[in-house]
């Protein structure tokens, strides 16, 4: 899979998910959108290999998970998303992804 690949199909996912939430199908909404930022943080990090470049092996290892905190560091985001974190306190990751196992999951308020 390359850049493209996976821009096509975060913006896929996130069309799904839009659908699913029009129609009340609020967890399967999470899941898509869920999807569509691991597909977009991968884009990121394909965009960092370069043509004719043997990837670096830890770079490789590391891209290879669901653990979106993981995919926010390989992608070199980490800093910006912690200062967007700071800065507003009512994003719904800060209040409503938790982290399990291999994954970050949403998990709804009660």
């Amino acid at each position: 899979m390359n850049r493209t690949d996976f821009q096509n199909i975060a913006k896929l996912r996130i069309k799904e998910a839009k659908v699913l939430l029009d129609n009340g199908c609020f967890e399967g909404t999470y899941y898509l959108l869920g999807y569509a930022v691991e597909c977009a943080l991968k884009a990121c990090i394909a965009k960092q290999t370069k043509l004719h470049e043997f990837p670096d092996s830890k770079v490789v290892r590391e891209s290879y998970t669901h653990d979106l905190e993981k995919l926010v560091k390989v992608a070199g985001l980490k800093a910006d998303h912690q200062a967007r974190m700071d800065a507003d306190q009512d994003m719904g990751y800060s209040h409503g992804w938790k982290r399990g196992g291999d994954k970050i999951s949403f998990a709804a308020d009660d």
